[in-house]
């Protein structure tokens, strides 16, 4: 899953960052509110954190009230040092999710985003099913046929962007786009790398083919096959 965190602290921003990369997604981070913006009305994320207060054309109450009108509804967790009551309703009342005051605890900030992705409107089961395959998001941790699998962070991810998009064909820009951080410099064998050793975990020991491939395409994984 792939947050964006906009917020100019770069301390703060490194934290967040390291913090939220420990429990398996990925990250992209903006500094000031213009890169910021444009990130979040231009890019795909499953949440993002944005500071309140920001350098640059917006604050983060603006980011949050455009990509409102721009009927992006990716959940918004608003952070900020102005912590009255009337603060928290303005930042709510913009458009976002969730409000946490600064300075916060990184456990709580982790909870709040586990909570923002669980919501209905936003999200599917915490456990993936498909093909024999079964991932639990809250632990972590993946089945082929009851047995557990160990992968890698990156083929995890990949997994579960294939998983939350069951049968819907993935093209090898949509995995990097959507695993990898904006500016990671990727190439498409890299997917294909991942790609195979995610079916020697997956398929050889079961003599199964969970992944298949869409010549031409891209990669899916469906219900049965």
């Amino acid at each position: 899953m792939k947050i964006l965190v906009i917020e100019d602290e770069p301390k703060i921003a490194r934290a967040l960052k390291m913090s939220l990369e420990q429990e398996n997604y990925t990250v992209d981070v903006c500094l000031n509110s213009d890169d910021g913006y444009s990130m979040a009305s231009t890019e795909e994320y499953d949440a993002m954190i944005v500071d309140r207060m920001l350098p640059g054309k917006f604050d983060g109450i603006s980011i949050v009230k455009n990509i409102r009108s721009a009927n992006i509804h990716t959940p918004v967790l608003l952070l900020t040092a102005l912590g009255t009551t009337t603060d928290k309703t303005v930042g709510l009342d913009s458009g976002a999710d969730d409000y946490l005051v600064k300075p916060f605890s990184i456990d709580e900030l982790l909870a709040r985003i586990r909570a923002l992705l669980r919501r209905p409107k936003n999200q599917q089961s915490n456990t993936l099913h498909a093909n024999g395959v079964s991932l639990n998001r809250l632990e972590k941790t993946v089945f082929v046929k009851d047995q557990i699998i160990s992968l890698t962070n990156k083929e995890y991810s990949i997994l579960e962007y294939l998983l939350r998009n069951k049968n819907r064909i993935l093209t090898k820009d949509n995995i990097i786009s959507n695993v990898w951080n904006y500016n990671a410099d990727v190439s498409l064998n890299t997917v294909e790398a991942n790609i195979k050793t995610l079916r020697s975990k997956l398929d050889k020991p079961f003599n199964a083919n969970a992944i298949e491939t869409v010549r031409g395409f891209g990669y899916r994984i469906r219900d049965s096959q």
